[in-house]
């Protein structure tokens, strides 16, 4: 009984500091937002949305359309050629959750880990301890430009995401129901709404706020020898999908 009790006991408090640990950081972020004003900080950000963003349209494009292709075939084989439905089923499916989601996960797998190995790296070599000493801010400098350049990249993916997934949907709609694309697409656009565009964008800003903190509080923490590198990765990584889904279900309960 003492065994199968020591772990509920420890659980809380771990919780607990993990997740007062992930706020401290967010605050510090927000406090130091002024350091944007100095050029090598936006040289920094300007090289992350580069990594995070523009180096991930390829792979955003290709998810895109192959979860575009099979959602539309999914739904044309459920409700025929009943095009006001098929659109609303594309709006509920694609806008509300598989583009913010899907794009979360790719940058997940690309940057999330590369965020804290490229930090736990910079710890163990002592880099982080040399930019204090030279009373450089290891916040300013590298966790601010890495979690804004994220959360704008994890928004403009997020689109790119639903434009390339709608677009080829509409394609697909008029190859084999023989229904006018110009159709599709007024229809589209009288049925979208403003609730459901805002709650697209503040779920993707959400998912790429939290992804890059999850990522730069494992990158940042203490560490001594090269063999932690690869267990705050792994801890990033899976902290960071379930944050993604646990702010997935918060505001989409908030919002709808």
């Amino acid at each position: 009984m003492i065994i199968s009790q020591q772990p509920s006991r420890r659980q809380p408090g771990r919780l607990y500091r993990l997740v007062s640990g992930h706020a401290r950081l967010a605050w510090e972020v927000l406090c130091r937002l002024p350091a944007l004003a100095r050029w090598p900080v936006r040289q920094v950000l300007l090289k992350q949305l580069y990594f995070t963003g523009t180096e991930s349209i390829g792979t955003i494009g290709v998810v895109g359309f192959v979860v575009g292709l099979i959602v539309i075939t999914q739904i044309n084989n459920l409700v025929g050629r009943n095009e006001v439905l098929t659109i609303e089923i594309m709006i509920w499916t694609i806008v509300r959750e598989l583009g913010p989601l899907l794009s979360a996960i790719v940058i997940i797998g690309r940057s999330s880990s590369a965020f804290a190995s490229e930090l736990s790296s910079m710890q163990v070599n002592g880099e982080i301890k040399s930019l204090r000493s030279m009373a450089i801010s290891p916040i300013s400098y590298l966790v601010l430009p890495r979690v804004l350049a994220m959360t704008l990249a994890s928004i403009a993916l997020t689109f790119y995401f639903q434009v390339v997934a709608i677009s080829t949907g509409w394609a697909v709609t008029a190859m084999r129901m023989d229904i006018a694309l110009s159709s599709e697409i007024i229809n589209f656009f009288e049925i979208i709404t403003f609730r459901e565009i805002a709650a697209s964008l503040l779920k993707s800003a959400v998912f790429g706020m939290l992804v890059s903190l999850v990522s730069c509080y494992h990158g940042m923490r203490r560490k001594s020898a090269m063999t932690e590198v690869p267990q705050a990765v792994s801890q990033a990584v899976i902290r960071s999908l379930m944050a993604v889904f646990v702010g997935d279900g918060i505001v989409t309960v908030l919002v709808f």
